[in-house]
């Protein structure tokens, strides 16, 4: 753990250091709430679930670089409920100390995603790009060594916490960039049935021909939306597969009762990580495309 938590009722968790861009999505999404640093997403699940944090923000996908690795593994065993999601526009910035200007720069540091992100800056500048464990990381690293020739991708937040410039702004490659959240806590929340809500769960299947086929044709039939399907193998087994899957509605509303009732007499450990409210975001991209 990378600090302690001096009121754990209104402290907020996340992986990384302050000025990543879990801890900007915390800052954005819930305000008044005090952000918790974790060094693992592990060691964020133990601090809601030990009652030292009251929640925990995890980027869980991102429209260029896809899934978060490992954390659908780690989500259906944290032990808490998903009440929440967020969306957070990612926005890159070059970082360099103060009084360095972009012709100083040769040599710029950054996770591996965000500098993938940014490939045509790095390109256009002639830099040498290091890869670092984390964004924030790399703000503190450039602070640290005070070299305006050595630079760092991240959040404009890291570079007010570490006393950074922005040397360029928005430096992204795509306009779209873009990291959804989940927003995990001790306690299942219930959201109104007559509101659009997400519902999160997990479920195995054999594998053997048509088993998936047969265990998602409820959603289908009953016209519910699947936004996201992941499949990983179970305990090293080639034989069983767990998927991990959000769908669109409530389990109270009609047709996703139905759907789930057919998704567990063709599977089996259907469990519920979650329902929570859709996030505006996503509701005004959907209608965006209708």
């Amino acid at each position: 753990m990378m600090n302690d938590s001096p009121d754990p009722g209104n402290a907020i968790a996340f992986q990384g250091e302050l000025g990543a861009y879990s801890h900007l999505s915390c800052r954005n999404a819930y305000p008044g709430m005090e952000p918790f640093p974790c060094r693992t997403f592990e060691d964020a699940f133990a601090a809601v679930r030990e009652g030292r944090a009251r929640y925990a923000m995890i980027p869980i996908e991102n429209s260029l670089a896809g899934r978060v690795a490992d954390v659908h593994h780690l989500i259906p065993y944290a032990g808490l409920h998903i009440i929440a999601e967020h969306y957070e526009r990612i926005s890159h910035h070059l970082l360099g100390v103060p009084g360095a200007t972009i012709a100083d720069v040769r040599t710029v540091k950054s996770h591996v995603h965000a500098l993938g992100q940014c490939r045509n800056l790095v390109r256009e500048l002639g830099l040498t790009a290091i890869v670092g464990a984390d964004t924030a990381g790399a703000a503190a690293e450039v602070a640290a060594r005070k070299d305006p020739s050595f630079a760092a991708i991240a959040s404009e937040l890291a570079a007010e916490i570490h006393g950074l410039v922005s040397l360029r702004a928005h430096i992204e490659d795509a306009e779209h960039n873009t990291t959804r959240f989940v927003v995990l806590a001790r306690e299942a929340r219930e959201p109104n049935p007559n509101l659009p809500c997400v519902t999160t769960f997990v479920f195995r299947v054999r594998n053997v021909a048509a088993a998936l086929y047969k265990a998602l044709g409820g959603f289908a039939t009953n016209g519910i939306n699947m936004t996201r399907l992941e499949s990983y193998m179970v305990g090293g087994e080639f034989v069983a597969t767990q998927f991990y899957a959000d769908v669109e509605g409530h389990p109270a509303s009609h047709g996703l009762r139905l759907a789930l009732e057919e998704l567990d007499f063709f599977s089996h450990e259907v469990r519920i990580l979650g329902v929570y409210p859709q996030h505006p975001f996503r509701i005004h991209k959907r209608f965006s495309f209708e």
